[in-house]
Formats: C-alpha cells, sequence, structure tokens
C-alpha cells in the first residue's frame, strides 16, 4: 500500500499526522520542491486550496498512478 500525503500550510495539515498520513507543510514557492519530491509509492495526495492555486492544473495531471484531491475551502 502507497503513501497517503498531506500538503499544504502547516495549520491545516498537522491534524493528519494523527490519522497516519504524512504531513508535508509547505507554502507559496515551497509546494512546487515539496511536489517535486514525492516519491513514486505515493497513492493519495491531499492538498489545501492553496497548495493546489500554487500548483497549478498542469502539474497535478502530471501525478500519474497518484489520486490527487484538494481540502474544501
Amino acid at each position: 500500500m502507497g503513501q497517503v500525503i498531506v500538503l499544504g500550510e502547516p495549520a491545516r495539515v498537522m491534524g493528519y499526522a494523527l490519522a497516519g498520513a504524512v504531513t508535508i507543510e509547505a507554502e507559496g514557492e515551497e509546494v512546487a520542491r515539496a511536489w517535486a519530491s514525492l516519491l513514486p509509492d505515493v497513492s493519495l495526495v491531499v492538498l489545501t486550496p492553496a497548495a493546489a492555486r500554487a500548483l497549478g492544473q498542469g502539474v497535478l495531471a502530471e501525478k500519474s498512478g497518484a489520486l490527487v484531491v484538494t481540502m474544501p475551502a
């Protein structure tokens, strides 16, 4: 089973670690670097709305094999 990653602002992602997700705290330009560093065994990526905006739709389409979802605002 692959990893579950939650990526975005610290205040929005830190609670997911309690459920076993790997949290990556990143804002602004850090989001793209964090996205690029994700390993191939990732099954699910949950993005905060700000992280999704920072990446843009083109980048989101590149991560094949992983389900990518955005949290509600």
